[in-house]
C-alpha cells in the first residue's frame, strides 16, 4: 500500500510500539485531520480548549506559557516525528494555559477527542500505544524539572544540545534562552563559552 510521506512518518512512529494490520492503518489514518500552520502563527493559544492531539510531520513549533510580566517560558519544542498538544485540556475539555506557535511553516496530523475515543473502541491496541507515549512524556517532563533544579544553565544548554541536535540550530537564541530559563544576553555568553571548549 502506498502512503503519503507524512502518513509513513506517523505509521513508523507508531510501529515502534505496536503492530498494525493494513486495515487498522487505513482506519487510523481516516480519523486524522491535516493541519497547516504558517510561520509565526498560533496553533493554539491560552484560553482555547485543545481540540486535537498533534503529530508534527513538517516544521517546528514552540510550546510556552507567559508569566505575569508577559515573558515567555518555553516548555518544549516540537519538530518532525514529535507529538504535541495540551493533554489536560484535551482530556478535560477545559481551557489551556499554553500557547503553541510555529517557528517554521509546519504541517501536522491531528486526532480529535471524538475520533480518539472512537479509535480505542475500534482498535484497542492503541490504548497501549498512547499509554507508552504518555509515560515517555511524563518521564521527559520529570527529567526536565529535575535538570531545572540540579543543573546550571550551562549544563542545561549542553544537555539540550546533546539530546536535541536536530532542534538546536532551528530555533532562535532568544527562544533557547526562554527554554533554558535565562536572559538572551546570558545565553549568548554561555553559547560563546561552550563553543570555545
Amino acid at each position: 500500500m502506498y502512503y503519503k510521506e507524512s502518513h509513513t512518518l506517523l505509521l513508523n512512529n507508531i510501529a515502534r510500539f505496536i503492530d498494525l494490520t493494513e486495515l487498522e492503518k487505513q482506519k487510523y489514518l481516516s480519523l486524522l485531520t491535516e493541519i497547516k500552520v504558517k510561520k509565526k502563527a498560533f496553533l493554539m493559544q491560552a484560553g482555547d480548549v485543545t481540540k486535537y492531539e498533534y503529530f508534527i510531520t513538517k516544521g517546528c513549533l514552540k510550546v510556552y506559557t507567559l508569566d505575569e510580566d508577559g515573558a515567555p517560558h518555553i516548555s518544549m519544542f516540537a519538530v518532525e516525528d514529535y507529538w504535541t498538544g495540551d493533554l489536560a485540556s484535551f482530556m478535560t475539555k477545559k481551557p489551556t494555559r499554553y500557547f503553541i506557535k510555529a517557528t517554521e511553516h509546519s504541517e501536522l496530523l491531528g486526532i480529535s477527542r471524538t475520533n480518539y475515543d472512537l479509535l480505542f473502541q475500534e482498535i484497542p491496541k492503541f490504548e497501549k500505544f498512547y499509554r507508552i507515549l504518555y509515560q515517555r512524556s511524563l518521564i521527559s517532563y520529570i527529567r526536565r524539572s529535575n535538570h531545572g533544579i540540579s543543573l546550571t544553565a550551562e549544563e542545561r544548554y549542553i544537555e539540550f544540545k546533546k539530546k536535541y541536535p536536530k532542534i538546536v540550530n532551528r530555533i532562535t537564541q532568544k527562544d533557547l534562552a526562554a527554554y533554558i530559563g535565562i536572559t538572551p544576553e546570558f545565553m549568548s555568553k554561555i553559547i560563546s563559552k561552550v563553543n570555545r571548549m
